[in-house]
């Protein structure tokens, strides 16, 4: 729970979170939440775990970590299996997706209701490590912020031993990427507890997290810090002018967006 700004400006639909005009659509779905993740959760598969469903990647067209805007999702749900959004597919006749695919399709459900909501970028403390890279839904009820995870179903929660409400997270399971900064600076938390799998931990990559979240609660849910993957370690080495500029986007994370070059696309001595 979190009570950062009034929700107002979360209220109405972004680029990304627009159902557009298809076969599909948010129109007439249900007003609860746990629906609302239900609905995600059968229309969608994480890249991360399609074994776990019992098939494998040759079943699917199309095996992608790219994030689309919710009305091409939607398209691309459609051509796999053209029932209503209330009807739980097949595993294999789900759109293959990522955490963040099932955060904007319920923040996008949300908000054809008029319901605030927002993409949150931050570091979850129920799988392998202290703190995984991870992508949330925020919405506005009984006038606070509240946290749900849509990803996580009867299928991948059990693994996960969840024994809490997934429409409503802890303070202490989810961490947006803006606090995990603010506790590695403050020297209460070890940076290289926070990452994305093996591939990537410590304080460069709450960087690339602070700013991430950055643009998505100013409507930008996908940018150029989705090239991350390209950092060198040279890249990976923060100078002082890198940190004191995210310290103050993690002060202030829904202040008008801010451009800050990702280290990456630039050249940067080794």
């Amino acid at each position: 729970m979190t009570t950062m700004a009034s929700p107002e400006r979360w209220r109405n639909h972004g680029p990304m979170s627009a159902p557009g005009a298809g076969s599909l659509n948010f129109d007439g779905l249900p007003v609860d939440v746990a629906a609302l993740c239900r609905i995600a959760q059968g229309v969608l598969i994480h890249s991360d775990w399609i074994a776990a469903y019992g098939v494998d990647e040759s079943q699917f067209q199309t095996v992608s970590r790219e994030t689309l805007p919710m009305a091409g999702r939607l398209r691309q749900i459609a051509e796999l299996d053209g029932s209503a959004l209330t009807e739980e597919r097949a595993p294999d006749r789900r759109a293959v997706g990522t955490c963040r695919d099932y955060a904007l399709m319920l923040c996008g459900m949300l908000r054809q209701q008029g319901v605030p909501a927002r993409v949150r970028c931050g570091f979850a403390a129920y799988f392998k490590r202290d703190w995984e890279d991870h992508w949330i839904c925020e919405y506005w009820h009984d006038g606070r912020w509240c946290r749900a995870d849509a990803q996580l179903d009867p299928i991948i929660a059990p693994r996960l031993d969840i024994g809490f409400d997934l429409t409503e997270l802890p303070d202490d399971m989810f961490i947006t990427a803006g606090e995990a900064w603010r506790r590695c600076r403050a020297g209460e938390a070890d940076p290289m507890a926070f990452g994305h799998g093996s591939q990537a931990m410590g304080l460069w990559f709450v960087r690339v997290n602070v700013v991430r979240d950055h643009h998505s609660v100013n409507g930008r849910e996908t940018s150029d810090w989705d090239t991350w993957r390209q950092a060198t370690a040279a890249h990976r080495i923060l100078s002082e002018s890198e940190c004191a500029e995210t310290d103050e986007i993690a002060a202030r994370p829904a202040a008008p967006s801010a451009e800050p070059c990702p280290p990456w696309l630039t050249a940067k001595a080794s």
